[in-house]
């Protein structure tokens, strides 16, 4: 509701697209510093484009792919 509210008092940032650009970039920098998210990432990768009979091995995987687990594994945080 925060955010929301100061949008409508029009105190709120908006983000220029080279902003949210950068901050993407600087957030997915952070994440993938992570080593065990990033494996948890490519089991759930494994998983989902194997059949669930990889065991987390990521052999095979897009770039997509796997920028897409990594999407729905922050949806789920």
């Amino acid at each position: 509701m925060g955010g929301k509210a100061a949008h409508e008092k029009g105190a709120a940032h908006e983000f220029s697209s080279e902003e949210a650009r950068e901050a993407g970039r600087k957030g997915g920098q952070a994440v993938s510093q992570d080593r065990e998210h990033m494996s948890e990432i490519g089991k759930k990768v494994g998983e989902s484009s194997h059949g669930g009979g990889q065991s987390g091995s990521s052999r095979g995987v897009s770039h997509e792919q796997h920028v897409q687990a990594g999407k729905q594994s922050h949806k789920n945080r």
